[in-house]
């Protein structure tokens, strides 16, 4: 069966220790087909610049499985290191996961 989108609810720090279990995410989802994974960073403390190789990582293995990775709900350290690394002209950032969801909702 296919997932049209997977929500990948983080916590706490996104670094060089907790990037494997989130890379591991992402090969679950590919295994289930899925089409949208949606990662949201409402309880990210932190994030480093390994994290940050995490997600562009992710990006780039779903994009070539035909899916997508969209980002929501990053706070005001994470989103100052997508604006440092221009990061946040390549991710989708939504404020929240209800305004991900209205965008969806208004696509189908």
């Amino acid at each position: 069966m296919i997932e049209q989108v997977k929500i990948i609810k983080l916590a706490g720090n996104l670094n060089a220790t907790t990037s494997q279990a989130f890379r591991q995410n992402i090969t679950e989802s590919l295994k289930l087909g899925t089409k949208i994974v949606l990662v949201d960073f409402q309880d990210v403390t932190f994030m480093d610049s390994s994290g940050l190789g995490a997600l562009v990582l992710a990006f780039k293995t779903l994009r070539a499985a035909d899916s997508k990775l969209v980002l929501c709900s990053i706070n005001e350290q994470v989103r100052i290191l997508f604006e440092l690394t221009n990061m946040d002209k390549v991710f989708e950032i939504f404020p929240s996961q209800d305004a991900f969801n209205q965008v969806l909702v208004s696509k189908t």
